[in-house]
């Protein structure tokens, strides 16, 4: 419940949230640049069935009346701030978790999509509230005085692996996106336990390049491109056995 209630994705290409100087445009870049090599891969009846439901989800439209999308809002307050009482879904408080404003509904576009806490387990049995603080008020490596924001930073998460793994396909035709398909047949979490590790790549990332604010879009880019290359090796068959895995437990 932890992690999935922040996976709010984006759903049209160029939609994405934050400020144009750091995020606008550029995975449209990246994906000219790439040369993904395609194949033809058939799906088991679990990984369609299970892809399926993936995809149902992306289709989520995020709604600030909705009881459910509400509790996730505060179910990732709670997670990150559990000793602080929210004075409300709309409040100045937000802003302390790198929303842009007090209302959280307005870093949405039309287009961009909420995947609803639809599974109360998932992903806080790998993913601690200590891993989440530890990522919010930056508190692992040197860290600059201003840095990225963590709310629209994992907005752009999600949607650079949606983008990543060819998920609005019929079913993915690139390798990463192949190989992740093999995860999912192993298990049905196994996108919300990669977001997660997308997440703690990106920082890692940030920490290792001295990034500013300004670079955000580059050290995206780096983070996809590492976490592309790890799901290209062969010998890859469960999200534990990438070799990035261990950063959820450092």
């Amino acid at each position: 419940m932890i992690m999935r209630s922040f996976l709010f994705v984006t759903h049209a290409t160029n939609a994405m949230v934050g400020p144009r100087s750091w995020i606008g445009g550029l995975f449209n870049r990246s994906s000219n640049k790439r040369s993904e090599k395609y194949l033809d891969y058939t799906l088991s009846p679990l990984q369609e069935q299970r892809l399926q439901r993936l995809q149902e989800r992306l289709q989520v439209p995020f709604d600030e009346t909705r009881p459910d999308h509400q509790e996730a809002l505060r179910a990732l307050w709670l997670a990150a701030f559990p000793d602080v009482a929210l004075k409300g879904l709309i409040s100045e408080q937000w802003k302390e978790m790198g929303w842009q404003g007090p209302n959280p509904s307005t870093d949405f576009s039309l287009h961009e999509r909420f995947l609803p806490l639809d599974n109360e387990e998932t992903v806080s049995s790998v993913y601690t509230v200590f891993r989440i603080s530890r990522l919010l008020f930056k508190q692992g490596g040197k860290r600059a005085t201003w840095e990225y924001p963590f709310a629209v930073a994992g907005i752009n998460v999600s949607f650079m692996l949606i983008q990543m793994l060819d998920l609005y396909s019929a079913k993915p035709k690139c390798i990463p996106g192949i190989n992740f398909m093999r995860l999912l047949g192993e298990d049905e979490e196994a996108f919300d336990v990669l977001y997660c590790l997308a997440f703690e790549m990106m920082d890692a990332q940030w920490l290792a390049m001295h990034a500013s604010y300004m670079e955000f879009n580059e050290v995206l880019q780096v983070t996809r491109t590492q976490l592309e290359r790890e799901l290209s090796l062969e010998d890859v068959h469960r999200v534990q056995d990438l070799p990035a895995y261990n950063l959820l437990y450092q």
